[in-house]
């Protein structure tokens, strides 16, 4: 693990030149890179495991953590060859016998910045499109989760030479530091504030970017679906990872004449999922990363309650073990800062609807979200918020499973991110479409 910056300059220089070598790398070459970065990682599932449950109370069952980096790797090993092949083009030039295609080459040198709320997943998930398009990559993992960063930076170590991916460890003066370096392509995932300082740096060397930031994922429902089963679905996303998820339902807009329903039904699945024999289980309930983000989160719900908020359940905060209970709120003013900022913890507020448009208005106020959730089974409802609205993705009567889709691309739109990976949607993205064109000269006489 390197941290000076003479260190970053070294390694940035090394990986400069070893490029060309990369650039002509096989998929054979790469794919042999990919599957040894997997059995690396099957070799120190345990140990995963025990960082997540040391940094963030993180349930040992259930995780996506370890599953999804396994099966980025496996759907990148079978698809690679595909990927890489150059794609011929009908020229439209009226020139006989003339060809076109495109050529995928790598970025170059990558710089990758994991977050800290999902610290092994995002950043090994993303470091395979990286690989598989045979760029380079310095890796930073995140600094508020320490157990996380060192296990990755372990993994990373042994599986690559420093020629090839490097990893450093530590906090905002590294960032700064790295951010100084002419990177090809910087991959960040994270907070909007902080993209906005990345983006700013990139712009200084013209790196290219992949932001993956976040949002106020809004849920809404009509009276064609089953509320019970959507609150289930609701509270299961709401609540991975105690809420620190940029996909997580951050609030729900429901027709007004179902709210009491769908509340009661939100207050049994958290009872249900998390007090099964009565206290909070904390042993498949996360807790909050730090005192920080506690402090932030109680605020919300204070200022919400002093705004004329109700509880309907929850509320109970232990900020000495850094837990938050899941909590519902009804009769949430719009102008709270809980509905200002992206929530990123286990607080839901319910609001109401009498017509479409009323969630629609607030929803398109607060920015383009990563995620947007429709519970209904009428088609005209659905094409009305989908013409109306802007959001990276979409799920229908669940949540998250656009972003599992492997063959569907996964990210943002403006406030919410630029880019976006997952499957052959990554390996675009981190490589460079290359227009080849090419006419038949006379040969060469004498």
């Amino acid at each position: 693990m390197h941290s000076s910056q003479a260190e970053l300059q070294r390694v940035f220089a090394k990986q400069k030149q070893h490029q060309a070598f990369l650039k002509a790398s096989t998929a054979e070459a790469r794919i042999a890179k990919l599957l040894r970065l997997k059995e690396i990682i099957l070799r120190n599932q345990n140990e995963i495991a025990d960082a997540l449950a040391a940094d963030l109370r993180r349930p040992r069952s259930g995780s996506p953590e370890f599953g999804a980096v396994i099966a980025e790797i496996d759907h990148a090993v079978t698809h690679l060859k595909e990927w890489m092949t150059p794609v011929e083009v009908t020229p439209s030039l009226p020139i006989p016998s003339a060809t076109a295609c495109i050529v995928r080459e790598p970025r170059g040198i990558c710089a990758l910045f994991g977050p800290w709320n999902f610290p092994v997943l995002l950043v090994l998930q993303p470091l395979v499109p990286i690989i598989a398009a045979g760029n380079s990559a310095i890796v930073k993992p995140n600094e508020l989760t320490p157990a996380s960063s060192r296990i990755v930076a372990r993994i990373i170590q042994e599986c690559f030479d420093e020629s090839e991916v490097a990893v450093f460890e530590g906090g905002v003066e590294l960032a700064q530091q790295m951010q100084e370096l002419p990177f090809d392509h910087v991959f960040f995932t994270g907070s909007p504030a902080v993209g906005r300082t990345i983006m700013a740096a990139a712009a200084r060397h013209l790196s290219s970017v992949t932001l993956e930031l976040g949002g106020k994922c809004p849920v809404i429902i009509d009276h064609t679906v089953d509320l019970k089963d959507a609150a289930q679905k609701i509270i299961r996303g709401r609540c991975t990872n105690a809420g620190q998820l940029c996909l997580a339902p951050d609030h729900v807009w429901v027709h007004t004449d179902l709210r009491d329903e769908l509340v009661e039904h939100l207050c049994d699945a958290v009872k249900t999922m998390f007090y099964p024999e009565g206290p909070l289980d904390k042993s498949a309930f996360g807790r909050i990363v730090n005192g920080r983000n506690l402090e932030r989160l109680q605020g919300y719900l204070d200022d919400a309650l002093q705004r004329g908020a109700t509880l309907a359940c929850g509320g109970e905060v232990e900020a000495g073990d850094l837990t938050i209970h899941p909590s519902i709120l009804v009769d949430v003013p719009v102008d709270a800062a809980i509905m200002q900022e992206e929530i990123f913890g286990p607080l839901l507020p319910v609001m109401t609807w009498d017509v479409p448009s009323d969630a629609i208005n607030v929803i398109n106020a607060h920015g383009k979200p990563l995620a947007l959730y429709l519970f209904s089974n009428d088609d005209s409802l659905v094409q009305e918020v989908l013409l109306h609205t802007s959001s990276g993705g979409v799920t229908r009567n669940d949540v998250i499973l656009h972003a599992v889709e492997a063959n569907l691309p996964f990210g943002g739109v403006n406030g919410s991110g630029i880019g976006r990976y997952h499957g052959v949607h990554g390996f675009n993205e981190l490589s460079h479409e290359r227009a080849v064109f090419a006419v038949p000269c006379k040969e060469k006489r004498g």
